[in-house]
């Protein structure tokens, strides 16, 4: 390894990697600091506001110079002042100093031109370690080379300092802040590092200046040399880009590289800026906050480019009007150097603590970036990387969204320098990419923490409110106790009875729960048997009145009041049925539908066994035969017509009484039964007519064609009635027909033949 002395014969290392741009430093450098003239209005970022700190002002409060704003509530607390003196405008989102331009909440402070400031107490004895610190964070210092870092935290570390080095490197082209305040204020820049000395108690101190920078490291010797420092020394190293780095000037200074993650103080060493010694020195020794810095304004766009002092809070746009900026439809404004710097999409946003450049390039200075190409993997990216990583790899990660990758190739060690992007020959702007990536990797992280910081607060909430449970159930226990022991005999008898009925009443109640409900098989059974019986006591009645039109309406009648008397009686027998949870009524239900259905079976029964007492028929001639079968077919179908109006009626009470009980209906097998129990009703009357109006001296045709029919009445009485009913066995007249009209029509043949034998026996008594 080759090695570099300086001046002061100290070992140096060479940076891996890095490149030599143009400085481009001399427009800015040869002229002494100045000021520009105040502004009408500042803008003040609070993006600390509601996490670390809230608010001290309110809108249309008139402030002073170096008033806070702010008050901090956390560690991380950084204080913001008012810049000048004047009136609190408004507080709301503005467009921040970023290149998103995203709001932030800001603070508009309309100036009065009064430049009235607070009383600021200066230093008179000796401060402690804690006093410096506190004047330190009260003064709201941080870190001036663009990280911004509280300057009270960086110097209280944990651990022992070993070495502090001071960077006065300042290696970006064309700024220069830092070069001329080293120049025009090195005493005061000592007073500040004697200041971090007494806080950190370092071994050895280094002030770290870049060699084209001769004049400002001859002040800084001058100003050592007449200075008390123990310690301490200049040490001048070579330039290159970006040897001004935290972690790169350490490996220059030190040999010694920082872990990724980790920080310099791991290896006690801490690293400060120049103009962060020199806010400090004014704020321990003087009293007074941050309220301004230096900053370059250069560029070739501009009239009159230097350094000049600047209020932190000052709208970009003022300055620019200042210094004579020459605004065209393709001119930029970068926030920083050309290799860190970022470009503005508004000026109207605020100087911050940490802005030290403002470049103004013309279009032929600073061309715009050429159309992105493929990469040719060419792997000049990663010679001149100073964190010795992998571009290529990261960039393809990247543009791939595939961040976790990345973070494997150790994207957050990337210090965003821009070597990569300079190099690259297929002009990649590899360094945006790299910053969006790291955006969305620290999106993931907050919403991570802030899912894990909820599920903490749930769980700490769900243990509270189980011990708020417990501890309620324990003060009611208690209280029982107290009362149960405080109670007389009678009392707790009292209290035991009232458990005990309590207890039989759900007893009973589970009782009368679990009782079996009628089934609905059982229901349907009562109705087809109430129904069946309705039905046949109907057509018995209409069958043995069949003669008689007036006793048909009298049958119908009287059949139509017994269903309803039957409906009224078996409706809350159904309801019963339907409704009842004891075991002994369900037995008593099903008793007297078994009754019903015996007493139908009965009467069926009995209609069939009615014995056939039809006296013997003469036979007429086949001509008499055809005239009375005719005349026989005429008489059935009126009377069927009757006896289907009959039937409609019966039916229709039947229905009713049907639809009131249950919602069953009636099986087909159930029709059939009630209607084989009316033509068998019909037929057994029609023998008892038959026989008692019979003689002993009726042709043999005419008792064999009687016993012919009634013989069939019997078979269909008994579910047997052929298809066709022979009237004579020489002539085969006969006549087809369905089974529920053959009862019928035998019934009807009967009766004619009867009324025929009537007519013959008056002619012979003529």
């Amino acid at each position: 390894m080759s090695l570099t002395a300086s001046t002061e014969h100290t070992v140096l290392w060479p940076l891996t990697g890095g490149i030599h741009p143009p400085e481009m430093k001399l427009l800015s450098n040869t002229t002494p600091i100045q000021r520009l003239l105040p502004a009408n209005e500042y803008f003040l970022p609070l993006p600390q506001v509601g996490e670390t700190a809230v608010l001290a002002i309110k809108q249309g409060q008139r402030v002073l110079k170096g008033q806070p704003l702010t008050r901090g509530i956390s560690a991380m607390y950084l204080a913001v002042h008012a810049p000048t003196s004047g009136t609190i405008a408004a507080i709301e989102p503005r467009p921040s100093n970023h290149p998103s331009a995203l709001p932030v909440l800001t603070c508009v402070l309309q100036s009065d031109g009064l430049d009235e400031a607070v009383s600021f107490t200066a230093a008179s004895e000796p401060l402690s370690h804690e006093q410096i610190l506190q004047r330190i964070r009260d003064a709201g210092i941080a870190g001036m080379g663009g990280a911004m870092f509280p300057s009270h935290i960086k110097l209280n570390p944990a651990s022992k300092i070993k070495r502090l080095i001071i960077n006065g490197v300042e290696c970006e082209p064309y700024i220069t802040a830092d070069d001329r305040l080293m120049r025009e204020y090195a005493s005061d820049i000592l007073n500040g590092v004697a200041l971090m000395q007494q806080l950190l108690q370092p071994e050895t101190t280094t002030i770290a200046i870049e060699d084209n920078k001769p004049e400002a490291a001859q002040a800084m010797r001058q100003a050592l040399a007449a200075s008390t420092l123990p310690q301490c020394s200049i040490q001048v190293i070579p330039t290159k880009y970006p040897s001004g780095g935290e972690k790169q000037l350490i490996q220059i200074l030190t040999g010694q590289e920082v872990p990724s993650g980790a920080i310099p103080a791991h290896l006690g060493i801490v690293v400060q800026n120049v103009g962060t010694a020199f806010a400090i020195q004014q704020a321990v020794y003087q009293g007074v906050p941050l309220l301004e810095r230096v900053i370059t304004v250069t560029g070739s766009n501009i009239e009159k480019p230097g350094n000049y002092w600047v209020s932190v809070g000052t709208p970009i746009r003022h300055i620019l009007e200042q210094t004579g900026f020459k605004a065209t439809p393709d001119s930029k404004v970068i926030v920083g150097g050309p290799m860190m710097g970022y470009t503005l999409s508004t000026v109207d946003v605020p100087v911050l603590k940490g802005s030290n450049c403002l470049l103004l390039p013309q279009a032929q200075e600073l061309a715009d970036a050429p159309q992105e190409r493929s990469c040719i993997r060419c792997g000049e990216c990663a010679q001149v990387c100073p964190v010795s990583l992998l571009p290529q790899q990261l960039y393809w990660h990247a543009k791939a969204a595939e961040y976790d990758k990345a973070e494997n190739f150790h994207l957050q060690d990337c210090i965003e320098c821009g070597c990569c992007s300079y190099v690259c020959p297929s002009d990649i702007p590899l360094v945006q990419y790299y910053r969006v990536a790291k955006a969305a990797i620290r999106k993931t992280r907050e919403e991570k923490l802030h899912a894990e910081h909820a599920k903490m607060r749930f769980e700490a909430r769900s243990l509270r409110m189980e011990q708020e449970k417990l501890e309620r159930e324990a003060k009611a226990r208690e209280a029982a106790e107290k009362r149960k022991s405080a109670m007389s005999g009678n009392e707790k008898d009292a209290v035991a009875a009232a458990l005990a009925r309590v207890k039989a009443k759900q007893a009973a109640q589970g009782a009368v729960e679990e009782s079996p409900a009628p089934t609905t098989a059982d229901s349907k059974a009562t109705i087809a048997a109430a129904v069946s019986g309705i039905k046949a006591q109907n057509q018995e009645t209409s069958g043995s009145n069949v003669t008689n039109q007036e006793d048909k309406k009298a049958a119908i009648a009287a059949a139509i009041a017994r269903a309803k008397a039957k409906k009224i009686a078996a409706t809350p027998t159904l309801t019963e049925t339907l409704t009842a949870s004891a075991p002994a009524q369900a037995a008593d239900k099903k008793a007297k539908v078994a009754a019903a259905i015996a007493s139908a079976k009965a009467k069926r029964t009995q209609a069939a066994d009615t014995p056939n007492t039809e006296a013997q028929l003469s036979a007429p001639n086949a001509t008499d035969k055809q005239a009375m079968i005719a005349a026989a077919v005429a008489k059935a179908k009126a009377r069927k017509a009757a006896v289907e109006n009959t039937s409609a009626e019966v039916d229709n009470a039947a229905v009713t009484v049907e639809a009131s009980s249950a919602p069953t209906t009636l099986t087909e097998s159930t029709t059939d039964a009630a209607q084989k129990a009316r033509i068998a009703a019909a037929v057994a009357k029609a023998k008892a007519k038959k026989a008692s109006s019979a003689t002993a001296t009726e042709a043999p045709e005419k008792t064999t064609a009687a016993s012919t029919i009634a013989a069939a009445a019997k078979q269909h009485t008994e579910g047997n009635m052929p298809e066709t009913v022979n009237t004579d066995g020489d002539t085969h007249a006969s006549v087809s027909l369905s089974d529920d009209k053959k009862a019928r029509v035998v019934a009807a043949v009967a009766k004619a033949k009867q009324k025929a034998r009537e007519r013959a026996r008056e002619q012979e008594n003529n």
